[in-house]
């Protein structure tokens, strides 16, 4: 068949579409197909010098060149199953034609996908390497359904986004293309065309479960293979190591900068090895991890996020973060990490614009700009979006096993005009401020959770009044399990960094927490963001000679673990790190050499055991009964004694806190049981750093009445120091 013969079948202008890499529909031209002129397989394979078609071990068709790398091969009649042997400059290479495979995607995924309910969204879009019709592959998947042209990239194709276009899925807006004989390592992108022909900057995949180390930033085929776990225990025991009534003391980390190799190498392996046994040396019950999700920028600490669906490779590959989670778990430990659905970056490799139009976010920057962090908005209102997001936290609690999400900047989710000036926003439907899109998303999100993982946590960063975060969805709530404290944490660090002879005129600064201390779940954060951008360190905030600052912080953390909530500290804190945090460096641990500094660390341990040893000190976080005042009201002198009450047969706890330098004999505190009550923790301890002034182990009831009590104690107090005492039963 000559040349002009084999060009018979191909629409006006087919050709050069092709050529030019503008086809919105490759499958119409490439293949298989039969034509007035008889059966043709069509190829673009530029460069070439030669090809042929290939089944059963034969020879049954040669391509002749028609014009710029389009080939087409006559056959006699087409093979069932063929491959196409092209020839190069550089070398030969055989596999099965992309173009002959049918459609990949099946109707239940289709419509999932138009829906926004695809839950395993990772094992339908993305890089998905599978088997079709008996051959090993790779089959791309992805969401663009204003794109002109998608095409498959990679090392594979020269990068040339003329050699692997992809076929449309209109029904859902999905591109698809199966890549036979490419398997898990494979480097790649999308190249997208927009509606008006532009070619835009190549960009990742947003369902890649692997990518390039960074600065790199294309996706890479994942390996297929599961993880071999062995937590099937801890899962087990889950529910109730994560209940409500349950001890939770949680040590954030940001893993590149906690601790490092010799070399200064910072992988997951190494972390499994160091950072685990330390978090349960310290008592600790879960570690949180500032967002190990994708991102391009580190100097973000991971909260601007484009890999939504894969673990960054600063640490190593995702068998390695899943083989990190097992051992958390062989520790009894357990992994939480905080998750982004409030923004993401506009690099032009990622979701910015991602087929040419606002796909992801908002076409108006008034609803779709962020403009405290240069960040773009999803859009909460799209049924793809909300997917793609729910699919994301699954994929983590799912996968990867792990424990609880703690989902960032909330607030800004739940208002439209949060940072905005008058003019910069668009009120709702009603004229509110209220993000009514983000509200429903939210309590999707947390719906879906509940279903999918009954035992996972969310926990929301949310900064604001806003009523029932932690409430039930059935009551109008938005789910969560928990929410930190920031008004807690602003106030009673506030208190902490003032003069002790100032601290009487703030006394309300640490009451004031248990006015709302019960109307939702509580997480009590001394979070990352205290430590950075000229905060100082917590001891660095702390007043007074270098004894003064110890004693202080060492007070503040006999509060904060005795105060009802769940306890959350940054690394660093437990060393008292004096600078504030450099996510490019690790902690100073050389501090422990020092007695004072050391001294600290051991107390925080001891805290830990006595808080998850003393149910009084836990059971009855989120319940007004586990908590009463004793002494409220001692502003003079900076005294604050509360009772901590735990089930009925929990014998109660008695805290007494002491914010000024000076000791204070002969303290009168009234208590609600007589009997002997011995002191558990006194942070002024000698073997913390402290003076040791105390009350001789324990003491016993007088039968004078104080403070609505028919019996009392009476004590000694230690300058700048938090003692606790146990009813002995």
């Amino acid at each position: 068949m000559a040349v002009e013969s084999v060009r018979a079948g191909l629409e006006a202008g087919a050709l050069r579409a092709i050529v030019d890499g503008a086809h919105g529909d490759p499958f119409a031209v490439l293949g298989p197909h039969r034509t007035p002129r008889g059966s043709v397989i069509r190829a673009f394979l530029p460069n070439a010098v030669s090809a042929e078609v290939r089944s059963g071990g034969e020879t049954v068709g040669t391509f002749a060149h028609v014009e710029a790398g389009l080939w087409v091969a006559p056959v006699e009649r087409l093979p069932e199953h063929y491959t196409i042997r092209a020839t190069w400059d550089a070398g030969t290479h055989e596999a099965e034609d992309p173009y002959a495979f049918p459609l990949l995607l099946g109707e239940m995924d289709v419509y999932l996908l138009a829906e926004g309910a695809h839950r395993q969204l990772a094992d339908t879009l993305g890089a998905v390497v599978t088997t079709v019709e008996g051959v090993p592959g790779v089959r791309f998947a992805v969401w663009a359904p204003n794109a002109r042209r998608v095409s498959v990239v990679g090392d594979f194709n020269a990068w040339d986004g003329r050699r692997h276009p992809m076929r449309l899925r209109r029904e859902c807006g999905v591109w698809e293309l199966f890549l036979p004989r490419l398997g898990p390592g494979e480097r790649y992108k999308y190249e997208i065309m927009a509606a008006d022909g532009t070619v835009l900057p190549l960009k990742a995949d947003p369902l890649a479960r692997r990518f390039e180390h960074p600065p790199a930033t294309a996706s890479i085929v994942a390996d297929p293979a599961p993880f071999a776990w062995t937590d099937e225990a801890w899962l087990t025991a889950r529910a109730d190591r994560q209940a409500a009534t349950a001890p939770m003391s949680i040590y954030e980390v940001h893993p590149g900068s906690w601790r490092r190799r010799p070399d200064g190498a910072v992988d997951w392996a190494f972390l499994a090895d160091t950072l685990v046994p330390y978090v349960r040396h310290m008592g600790f019950t879960h570690i949180e991890f500032l967002p190990i999700t994708e991102h391009p920028f580190g100097g973000s600490w991971g909260y601007q996020p484009l890999g939504m669906f894969a673990p960054t490779a600063r640490y190593g590959e995702p068998a390695d973060f899943a083989r990190f989670v097992d051992r958390c778990h062989q520790e009894e430990v357990g992994v939480i990490l905080d998750w982004v659905p409030a923004h993401f970056p506009a690099d032009s490799h990622g979701l910015a614009r991602f087929d040419g139009t606002a796909l992801y976010e908002h076409e108006d920057p008034r609803e779709g700009f962020h403009q405290d962090w240069n960040t773009l908005i999803y859009n909460f209102g799209r049924t793809e979006v909300i997917g793609f997001l729910v699919a994301s936290a699954l994929e983590w609690l799912q996968r990867f096993h792990v424990d609880g999400l703690r989902v960032d900047a909330v607030a800004s989710m739940l208002y439209r005009d949060y940072s905005r000036k008058h003019g910069e926003w668009i009120p709702n439907q009603h004229g509110g401020r209220e993000n009514l899109e983000a509200v429903a998303f939210l309590k999707h999100f947390n719906g879906v959770v509940r279903f999918e993982v009954p035992n996972a946590l969310t926990i929301a960063e949310e900064s604001t009044a806003w009523p029932g975060v932690t409430g039930d969805l059935a009551h109008g709530g938005l789910g969560f399990s928990l929410k930190w404290n920031m008004g807690w944490m602003h106030d009673t660090l506030g208190y902490a960094g003032r003069e002790p002879v100032h601290r009487r005129f703030h006394h309300d600064a640490i009451t004031f927490g248990l006015v709302y201390a019960f109307s939702e779940r509580f997480v009590l954060p001394l979070s990352h963001d205290e430590v950075v951008h000229g905060k100082r360190s917590l001891i660095g905030r702390m007043p007074g000679d270098a004894w003064q600052r110890m004693a202080t912080l060492r007070a503040y953390y006999g509060l904060m673990w005795t105060h009802p909530g769940k306890k959350l500290i940054f690394m660093g804190g437990e060393i008292a790190q004096e600078r504030e945090w450099n996510h490019d460096g690790e902690l100073d641990w050389w501090l422990l050499e020092k007695p004072e500094h050391a001294g600290l660390n051991r107390l925080v341990r001891d805290l830990n055991t006595l808080y998850r040893a003393e149910p009084a000190l836990h059971a009855r976080d989120h319940e007004p009964g586990g908590f009463q005042w004793v002494i409220g009201d001692d502003r003079d002198h900076s005294v604050y004694a509360y009772l901590r009450h735990g089930f009925e047969t929990d014998p109660p706890a008695l805290v007494v806190c002491n914010f000024t330098p000076v000791p204070r004999g002969g303290y009168r505190v009234g208590v609600p049981v007589a009997g002997t009550w011995e002191e558990v923790m006194n942070t002024d301890a000698a073997l913390y750093g402290g003076s040791n002034v105390g009350n001789g182990g324990a003491l016993e009831t007088e039968a004078e009445a104080s403070h609505g009590h028919a019996q009392s104690l009476t004590l000694t107090l230690p300058p700048l120091a938090t003692v606790v005492f146990r009813l002995l039963r």
